[in-house]
């Protein structure tokens, strides 16, 4: 007969036992909804500063054993990712963890492994397997012996020096033909030079020589990602200072396991994080608790004499904490208070006391009260015009951090806990906002997004929305996208959720194929008012230009920051009269429903556009036939700026 684990009145089953419990019962594919939150739990469980926690990768070993259609079939709606491994040694560690990673971040893994140690023959044979799965990302896991393998015996240090440059060489040609061949991102890794390598020379000169050209051998792999859009290197140094050993001798002698368990599980968080960026859900707010998370002790307790962020040996380090939380607030990750507290206590604290390092000026909501938590990130994103599944949320509190994540599941909680030592670790262990590159826009966000609040001001004492529009002074621009916007055109792509009428991502790889075809254009939408120049803010992609047919909008994005202001009507109003002008038989567009982009489905009737079809996926499909009675004017309070005439460089 069977059995059924029991637990008494109140006590809860944790999560890796539930993750067994319904892979044993045959439910794990349909209950796969109720998987990131349970990964989310197990991966909090962990050491900040270690590896992935070791109940993280054993429920990839159960998650792996699922056959992706299983899961789309119940969950059509699930993410996938196609990601193709090759390598040098034996590679089986990587397949648990990298599940694991990818599954608690909302993302389905569709794994192809090669051949063992085929890396040079996939990346060197378009027509391979490892090009044939038209990977959106292609691991090439290499490791220190691909350059000692092909030394002579006995060796010199010039002879590594030989091996590695000519090694260097042959990685970055093989980089350049899949960036040219290949479909999706290429990750490569730098290469940990052991100790029994370096304790090979008995001299200390030449150990010293050795890793000169060792460093140089990784600062040239860590410079192909900075060549090429669609190359990404993943350091493993600073994994195996956190890690341990590269790997176990006894495993790299008998079953060639060059990098072992532990280094793989870091690295395939690594690759969650890019994962998670390439599919445009990296994280944009930071919201902080403040007692004992910004600094140490309880305002309302031991008042602001009582408080430290400085001057104290435990003080010192929230202060260290709320250097961190700046820093990432200096690059365009935008910050807010959530505390339970009096308001005017914890500004008089953020404006004046000497210990803080992080000012009222640097968040651009600051939300002390007594109400629930989760209500409060509710609010903030109200008020920011963001989904709340933006969020990143840090507590020192584990009801506060329990509230949270069941309630507002989206949100990702960072659980800190009574060692402000470990703060950094905690807040910095999952890269949540981890993008490509960084762009002007992103130092200049947070600015932005302050200005919000006087536009706020304006339209709460204006008489109408019209009077607001008007008293705003809309400016538009519409051009084609210069070479230096090229990565923020990707990274809107990427990022924007809710004004995204087909939810594409490109990277900027693809951005600049589109830049440079005569038969599209890649239109960037710039605005500002009274209040400040708002920069790139949306971009408008067409193509079938020149061709004698139909133009055809692939997307339409624009960032939530101008919403509603008579923008995106100015830009369609712009391009449907260019295309006009164009001898253009009509425009066509399609819209694809998201849970996030409902708001814009009546965008294309309401300029004109007739709807003509809907797929079997929701899709509906559009057309505007150019009549001159058709094609609108743009709204009377916006000032456009146009100049689409043909692609500049």
């Amino acid at each position: 007969m069977a059995t059924v684990a029991s637990t008494t009145v109140g006590e809860r089953i944790g999560p890796l036992d539930r993750l067994r419990a319904l892979h044993r019962d045959g439910r794990l594919a349909h209950a796969y909804p109720e998987v990131p939150g349970l990964l989310a739990e197990l991966a909090s469980a962990g050491d900040p500063a270690g590896p992935p926690a070791p109940d993280l990768v054993r429920a990839g070993q159960l998650l792996a054993r699922l056959k992706p259609d299983e899961i789309l079939a119940e969950h059509p709606d699930t993410a996938a990712v196609t990601v193709a491994v090759t390598g040098h040694s034996t590679l089986s560690g990587l397949t648990a963890p990298l599940t694991a990673e990818l599954a608690r971040h909302g993302l389905l893994l569709r794994h192809h492994s090669g051949d063992f140690g085929s890396w040079f023959r996939d990346l060197q044979d378009t027509g391979s397997e490892f090009y044939a799965t038209r990977a959106e990302i292609a691991l090439c896991v290499l490791d220190a012996q691909i350059v000692f393998d092909e030394l002579p015996h006995p060796w010199l240090v010039e002879d590594v020096e030989r091996i590695a440059t000519a090694k260097l060489a042959l990685i970055g040609s093989l980089a350049e033909r899949y960036v040219t061949e290949g479909t999706g991102t290429l990750v490569l890794n730098t290469l940990p030079l052991l100790r029994s390598h370096v304790r090979r020379l008995v001299d200390a000169r030449s150990r010293a020589r050795l890793g000169v050209i060792w460093r140089e051998f990784n600062a040239g792999l860590l410079r192909l990602s900075v060549d090429h859009d669609r190359v990404h290197v993943v350091d493993l140094d600073p994994l195996v200072a956190t890690s341990g050993p590269v790997h176990e001798p006894r495993l790299a002698a008998y079953a060639k396991v060059l990098i072992g368990d532990e280094l793989l599980a870091g690295y395939a968080r690594e690759v969650g994080h890019l994962a998670r960026g390439l599919r445009g859900r990296t994280k944009k707010v930071l919201v902080v608790d403040l007692d004992n998370t910004l600094w140490d002790g309880i305002l309302g307790d031991d008042g602001p004499e009582g408080i430290a962020a400085a001057t104290t040996y435990r003080g010192e380090a929230f202060g260290r904490f709320q250097q961190v939380v700046g820093q990432i607030g200096a690059q365009g990750v935008l910050l807010a208070v959530c505390s339970k507290n009096d308001r005017e206590p914890v500004l008089q604290v953020l404006r004046g006391h000497p210990d803080m390092t992080l000012r009222e000026k640097d968040f651009v909501r600051v939300n002390a009260n007594w109400d629930p938590k989760d209500g409060n990130l509710l609010e903030i994103a109200r008020r920011l015009n963001l989904g709340v599944d933006s969020f990143v949320f840090a507590d020192d509190s584990p009801f506060e951090c329990g509230l949270v994540a069941g309630s507002l599941p989206g949100v990702a909680v960072v659980r800190l806990d009574e060692e402000p030592a470990l703060h950094i670790e905690r807040l910095l262990a999952d890269g949540w906002f981890d993008v490509p590159e960084l762009t002007a826009e992103d130092r200049a966000r947070a600015a932005l997004y302050r200005t919000d609040a006087a536009r706020q001001d304006l339209q709460e004492s204006a008489g109408s929305m019209e009077e607001y529009l008007a008293g705003l002074g809309v400016q538009v621009s519409l051009s084609p996208v210069r070479e230096h916007e090229i990565a923020r055109v990707s990274q809107v792509t990427l990022r924007t959720n809710q004004f995204n009428l087909t939810t594409e991502r490109l990277q900027q790889a693809d951005v600049r194929a589109r830049r440079e075809s005569p038969e599209h254009l890649v239109l960037a939408i710039r605005s500002a008012d009274r209040f400040g120049d708002n920069g790139l803010v949306g971009v408008i992609l067409v193509s079938g230009v020149g061709t004698g047919g139909a133009w055809h909008i692939d997307n339409m994005l624009l960032s939530c920051r101008v919403f509603a202001r008579g923008i995106e009507e100015a830009c369609l109003s712009a391009l449907l009269q260019r295309a006009r002008q164009a001898g253009a038989p009509g425009v066509e567009a399609r819209y694809r429903p998201t849970a996030k982009n409902h708001r814009v489905r009546g965008l294309y009737p309401s300029v004109g556009f007739t709807e003509t079809g809907e797929d079997v996926d929701g899709t509906v499909a559009f057309r505007h036939d150019l009549t001159e009675e058709q094609v609108p004017q743009p709204p009377e309070h916006v000032q456009l700026t146009v100049d689409v005439i043909e692609q500049s460089t």
